[in-house]
């Protein structure tokens, strides 16, 4: 990773809105893979008047790579900070201003130089933030299902609205774990076999109740480390698999992606509400008590926790996810109250 001068003193007078003439550096990594990274970038800027000033910005380095079913998902940041998508933000629910982008086409790798948002996420996330997310998340989506800004058209790299029930059939079809819910050797409780196992069976309907829903723009990974709270404000980070989903996908992924397994069932009580609530103050939403979240949490995830339990590599791995599939199963049958 190498970062010039010319590109960091351009990053920090966007971030300052001031001259920068030069600036100290180091770097520190928040996250990595074998396709892209993420580094939290710390110095001292100095401003043309001789004035100093500390920094803090994020540089994301991703690479060019393979998702299945969604060939574009790779650039798909990129693109989207290139466009006018950020207009539709509001002040309780964003993402990290962007200070510089920059695509290389001979490397296949983009450069992003991003807001670094002090807040708090992950795990220390309480039920107060969980439900603000939703509700905020409920109203955005809600406000551009309404309104249809005419940015939504011209947004031409976003995951499809199939992209869902195909990941789900593609694991289907995987002997491994389509065949291992089904054996003597299985070792979950008969009642989370069955319950798996029904999703298969209803399949068909169950996506024909999901496909009348409203489709709208979705996060589509919107999970506790990708969520933000900073003093009543939602930021999500990491827009790459984002588009056109079914009304309660992303709460799905709020409520059952690695998420505080102690408290599963109050952020479901609470968040499916609040989440149905806010998109109500914009558009006609389906009566909460017909919500599919309990469906789409088990079509995202359900086999994802089999082959977890399959491939963990030890037994809190396995206990782990057999949990999360324990709680779902509990979350079936506790009421959601409008």
């Amino acid at each position: 990773m190498k970062i010039t001068n010319k590109i960091l003193t351009y990053v920090l007078s966007q971030q300052f809105k001031k001259e920068i003439l030069s600036a100290d550096f180091t770097t520190k990594s928040l996250q990595g893979g074998t396709v892209g990274n993420v580094n939290l970038v710390t110095g001292t800027a100095e401003t043309s008047d001789g004035e100093k000033l500390p920094y803090r910005v994020v540089l994301k380095i991703q690479k060019k790579w393979e998702r299945y079913s969604d060939p574009g998902s790779w650039r798909r940041e990129y693109d989207l900070y290139a466009s006018d998508l950020g207009a539709t933000f509001t002040d309780k629910f964003r993402w990290p201003e962007c200070y510089h982008a920059e695509m290389n086409d001979v490397q296949n790798e983009y450069q992003l130089w991003l807001e670094f948002i002090d807040g708090v996420s992950g795990l220390d996330l309480t039920g107060v933030m969980y439900e603000q997310a939703a509700l905020e998340l409920g109203r955005y989506q809600g406000k551009l299902y309404a309104e249809q800004p005419a940015v939504l058209e011209r947004l031409t790299n976003l995951s499809r609205a199939d992209l869902m029930k195909n990941t789900y059939l593609h694991y289907r079809s995987w002997p491994l774990v389509y065949h291992y819910i089904r054996s003597e050797d299985c070792e979950f409780p008969q009642h989370v076999r069955q319950m798996l196992i029904d999703i298969d069976e209803h399949s068909e309907d169950i996506f024909a109740r999901i496909e009348q829903l409203p489709l709208v723009l979705c996060h589509r990974d919107f999970w506790i480390t990708n969520i933000i709270y900073d003093g009543g404000t939602i930021a999500l980070i990491d827009w790459d698999t984002s588009g056109w989903g079914y009304l309660g996908e992303d709460i799905a992924s709020l409520l059952a992606d690695e998420v505080d397994l102690d408290h599963m069932i109050e952020y479901y009580q609470r968040c499916i509400p609040a989440y149905y609530r806010g998109f109500a103050e914009y558009a006609d939403a389906p009566p909460v008590a017909d919500h599919c979240i309990c469906e789409l949490i088990l079509i995202i995830f359900g086999y994802r926790l089999v082959e977890g339990y399959l491939h963990a590599k030890d037994e809190d791995g396995k206990v782990l996810n057999l949990r999360t599939l324990q709680k779902i199963y509990e979350m079936k049958n506790t009421p959601v109250l409008s």
